[in-house]
């Protein structure tokens, strides 16, 4: 089995200097997880290429964190993803969508990555995704031209959360208004920043960063215990 990971190329904010990119537990703390059933997987990016990393999730204390930091394999694939025309979706059963702020300038809108997101939902595969990241799925439309986040339930970054991490005047958009306007039930845990997810049908979502393992842990359940 095949697990596709897609992750951002954008590192740069409007106005703040500091580089935004992927947020690296959101990748490392799923990944462990899969790596642990011997899940292979791909790394995808809009343009292919180098993965950056925001320079404040680059916590080497955190122990996931700082092994996969230090597996020259890992790093290949941060800095050699494939781009979007390289894959061939039916190949996976699982996409996962990391986060970051990154994420919601080149994701969001990436009509490659979203076509096969749907290709791999539409062959009974699952799709999941982890805080920023759930905005590469607001425009995911299936073939009977429905969205396919209408009428389900699942959770990504809140706007309170946004709120806290003095991002607002950076972000294009709040995350949970437009899984609302999408007709996406949204979800989200009172405490911010505690681990959450949403599940409905072969959809994954998580809150935040500290919901990445449990969303890695849902998926291998979904897929391999039913």
């Amino acid at each position: 089995m095949k697990a596709l990971i897609v992750c951002t190329n954008h590192d740069a904010y409007p106005t703040k200097a500091g580089k935004t990119g992927l947020w690296l537990s959101e990748l490392t703390h799923f990944y462990d997880l899969m790596a642990s059933r011997n899940i292979l997987m791909d790394f995808v990016s809009p343009k292919g290429g180098h993965i950056p990393v925001d320079e404040r999730s680059l916590d080497l204390k955190d122990d996931c964190n700082a092994k996969w930091w230090a597996d020259a394999a890992f790093r290949h694939k941060l800095e050699n993803s494939f781009s979007p025309a390289a894959i061939i979706a039916r190949d996976y059963r699982l996409i996962y969508f990391t986060g970051g702020h990154g994420a919601m300038w080149d994701l969001y809108e990436n009509q490659e990555l979203q076509e096969i997101a749907r290709v791999i939902y539409e062959r009974n595969g699952m799709i999941s995704a982890i805080c920023h990241g759930v905005c590469a799925l607001l425009n995911v439309k299936l073939s009977n031209g429905s969205w396919l986040i209408a009428d389900k339930y699942l959770t990504g970054c809140s706007n309170m959360e946004e709120a806290l991490m003095s991002f607002v005047t950076e972000v294009p958009f709040y995350l949970e208004d437009k899984i609302k306007e999408r007709g996406g039930h949204y979800t989200r845990t009172v405490i911010p920043f505690m681990e959450f997810i949403e599940m409905d049908e072969r959809l994954i979502t998580g809150q935040n960063p500290n919901s990445a393992r449990k969303v890695a842990s849902k998926a291998l359940e979904e897929l391999f215990e039913k």
